[in-house]
């Protein structure tokens, strides 16, 4: 038996199984999960709390950030049991002895002092950490007035964190009547 290829017909049928093959194909792939992308590590500034006026007062402030919110967490170790008011400062310098080389209360917005979230207040103003029995303590606040490394007038890099020796009363001028200085900290970048 002969048989009689027609090398067009040959072609032509070759043509639409190619093309069924590619069409399955990309159907099934369209099947398949679509591969999710890690987000973006969270950018994150932090500073190392020292000792100011030979308080032993040490500790960290880590701030993260994710899409527009900032949470900073602040943590202490040897402090007096208590209230102690921290801050953050202009100046991140924490070279003299008194901490005084921060300067005053970071207020970028040119407000009166007062409690974080009521009124007026510095965008420094954090507020009062309790400091239990063992020396320790921490406090936590999350917000989107304040933006990480952008060089803007509400970046917190550059500034310092300032721990004091008493509480924040919240109502005196200009920085709430919190005492010495007994911990400071420069916020940088984290790599």
């Amino acid at each position: 038996m002969k048989t009689n290829l027609n090398p067009i017909g040959t072609k032509l049928t070759f043509l639409i199984l190619l093309s069924i093959s590619v069409i399955v194909l990309s159907c099934e792939r369209a099947q398949q999960p679509a591969t999710v992308l890690n987000p973006a590590t969270p950018v994150q500034a932090n500073a190392v709390i020292g000792s100011t006026n030979d308080s032993g007062v040490t500790g960290t402030a880590t701030f993260t950030q994710n899409d527009d919110q900032i949470t900073l967490l602040i943590e202490i170790q040897g402090a007096s049991p208590g209230l102690r008011a921290v801050h953050i400062h202009e100046n991140g310098d924490c070279s003299a002895p008194d901490g005084s080389s921060a300067g005053g209360h970071w207020n970028p917005t040119d407000v009166m002092h007062g409690k974080w979230g009521e009124g007026e207040f510095h965008l420094g103003d954090i507020g009062n950490i309790t400091v239990g029995e063992d020396g320790t303590g921490s406090i936590s606040l999350t917000t989107d007035l304040w933006e990480i490394g952008t060089g803007s007038d509400v970046d917190v890099v550059g500034k310092g964190i300032i721990v004091h020796a008493g509480a924040d009363d919240f109502i005196s001028q200009p920085s709430g009547a919190a005492g010495m200085r007994i911990g400071c900290g420069v916020i940088v970048l984290s790599e």
